[in-house]
């Protein structure tokens, strides 16, 4: 059977966004949610609103979120990002502020407007701290304990910082097993013990062997890693390309080729090959 990597936004979206996945997205939230102590969620609504089709599914720039409500109108954003566009910062109060102003119909009254908790899971540093799980809110500069509004939270969970962490407590610490979970280099014995722990990452494997014996799903699923390949490539020649650029201007310059190689990167022989 092939086994399908958490964490492509495709197969995630098919994992916690479609009705019957409630157990799953509800166990996910509350474990990323145990963060600034809310509620325990009992009841979430998941909000379908995408057909899955090749031409979003080939679009590297596509968003394939998660949107749910909560049973008090809270709505929460939840995106996988495994890798580095830019700009994640802005990216995410956009989305954010998008389901927050789309919370109001045309002459409602502000005052019913939803708070929105945004949840992004990256594969990058989003923020520059140690710590794997960071939440904003809109706190006041000088009184750091004056809360402008709760109608703001936005979650960043860096899964690079997670698996760089020593000790994890899978047995005591929920999103400890759901993040491990999502680690696609996972053992099989630490995936039977997740599971025997966790009814909810039991529910959401079986879901995943699910999708991965459905051939429309794997086609899907392929086209949508090959996008971030193509995405990836394409990046990787326009920087290579800004290199020897910069490096060219250099050599015009008379600078040392040592110093060129460590200003872009490129090998010896590779400058050398720009000079001919």
């Amino acid at each position: 059977m092939h086994k399908l990597k958490p964490l492509n936004d495709f197969i995630f979206g098919k994992t916690f966004g479609e009705k019957g996945d409630e157990e799953q997205l509800l166990s996910l939230l509350n474990a990323i949610l145990a963060k600034t102590k809310h509620k325990k969620l009992v009841k979430i609504e998941i909000v379908e609103h995408r057909t899955f089709t090749a031409e979003i599914i080939g679009d590297k720039t596509s968003i394939l979120d998660i949107r749910a409500v909560a049973e008090d109108g809270t709505r929460i954003n939840i995106e996988v990002q495994l890798r580095d566009y830019g700009n994640m910062d802005r990216r995410s109060l956009f989305y954010w502020s998008r389901e927050f102003a789309g919370g109001l119909a045309k002459g409602e009254d502000y005052s019913l407007l939803s708070n929105v908790i945004a949840i992004n899971i990256v594969n990058f540093e989003a923020v520059a701290v140690d710590d794997f799980h960071t939440v904003f809110h809109l706190w006041e500069d000088t009184h750091r304990d004056c809360l402008l509004t709760d109608a703001l939270e936005i979650h960043f969970i860096d899964m690079k910082k997670f698996k760089a962490l020593p000790g994890k407590d899978i047995k005591n610490n929920s999103l400890h097993r759901w993040l491990t979970f999502f680690d696609q280099n996972i053992s099989d014995d630490t995936l039977k013990e997740l599971m025997a722990m966790d009814t909810a990452i039991y529910k959401a494997n079986e879901k995943m062997e699910f999708l991965a014996n459905d051939k429309e799903v794997l086609r899907l699923y392929h086209l949508r890693e090959m996008a971030q390949i193509d995405y990836n490539s394409g990046m990787k020649k326009a920087k290579d390309e800004r290199s020897i650029e910069i490096a060219g201007n250099a050599l015009r310059m008379n600078m040392p080729v040592d110093d060129i190689m460590k200003l872009t990167g490129l090998s010896r022989q590779q400058i050398e090959d720009i000079k001919i």
